[in-house]
């Protein structure tokens, strides 16, 4: 046998291969750095008064990445207590929905979850394919329930925001980038704050998804502050490059809440640093006694929140293990 002989179905073999696994990504929008050090952004709030305690470029331009998905929250909630919506609603997951790329908790087509599984796994996992089987349901149509972002981000005061997705990916090319500030959003955290129901999925720091199906997802926060800050009780992080790493958290002692949001940092430990820090000026200055950070024994292994958006119906042995997390 000739070496030729032997080389050419090897080479068909790797060609084969490579062509089994290509990626479709769609190409991304060309955006600017909205990251800085420490932040690019930053403010913290009396969740009682809506004063400000502090604040350091707040009125930055920032992209919130998954934070905005607080905005998501609350227009469900909003339908809820309506009536227009109810947790028990079901939907059935679309093929453009088991296609949703980035953090995510693996929806497949035809599968039937209710309007409390989605909200759990949008707040706790930062499930992509959640948020837009939520969307598609609430408002008909991913534009319809960006409209709905957008009507309720006015009605709040949210001047600087105009949103553009309804999971805070990237935009791909042609599209344009969600955009806020942190004073804008924690006009929107202390919103949620306003309602109990918020936290029963903002506290979260572990749930099981598909738990009744006999092959559960674990489920992890990806708001390490749940873990090491004391009387922390949500609400939400995001992250992808260009964005840099950002956060709106809340904690309450003492019968006293407090709201920080730092925007756009290079670094995620140095963002739940500042995050931390923040939320105890806060306290101090309502009078609040400082309590030692808890050890964070149990809190999630470093992750990274955005990945990129991968059309997985073309090649389904691209699925991630069940067992891997990406926050975003």
């Amino acid at each position: 046998m000739t070496m030729k002989t032997v080389f050419c179905p090897v080479l068909c073999a790797i060609a084969l291969l490579c062509t089994a696994v290509t990626i479709h990504a769609a190409p991304r929008a060309k955006i600017e750095d909205r990251s800085r050090t420490p932040y690019m952004g930053a403010i913290v709030l009396d969740a009682s008064s809506g004063k400000v305690l502090f604040e350091d470029n707040a009125d930055a331009k920032i992209y919130p990445a998954s934070v905005g998905k607080l905005m998501n929250l609350l227009v469900i909630e909003d339908k809820i207590s309506s009536g227009a919506v109810q947790l028990t609603d079901t939907i059935t997951v679309t093929a453009e929905v088991a296609r949703m790329g980035g953090s995510q908790v693996y929806l497949k087509e035809g599968e039937v979850f209710t309007v409390e599984d989605l909200l759990y796994a949008l707040m706790v996992q930062s499930a992509n394919d959640a948020a837009l089987a939520l969307a598609i349901h609430v408002g008909g149509s991913k534009d319809g329930f960006v409209a709905l972002m957008n009507k309720e981000a006015v009605r709040i005061g949210m001047k600087s925001t105009r949103f553009a997705s309804v999971h805070g990916l990237p935009p791909s090319a042609g599209q344009e980038p969600d955009v806020s500030t942190a004073r804008d959003f924690s006009l929107l955290a202390l919103e949620l704050c306003k309602r109990a129901e918020t936290f029963k999925y903002t506290s979260v720091k572990t749930k099981p998804f598909r738990a009744n199906a006999g092959k559960a997802f674990g489920m992890q926060n990806h708001n390490k502050l749940l873990w090491s800050f004391p009387g922390s009780d949500g609400l939400k992080t995001g992250y992808y490059k260009l964005a840099g790493f950002s956060i709106a958290v809340t904690a309450q002692r003492d019968g006293k809440r407090v709201i920080a949001c730092v925007m756009g940092s290079v670094d995620r430990k140095l963002r739940d640093a500042k995050a931390a820090e923040l939320l105890t000026k806060g306290f101090a200055s309502l009078g609040v006694t400082a309590v030692p950070s808890m050890k964070p024994d149990a809190a999630p292994a470093e992750s990274d929140e955005e990945s990129e958006k991968i059309d997985f119906s073309q090649n389904p042995a691209l699925l991630p293990p069940k067992t891997q997390k990406a926050e975003k």
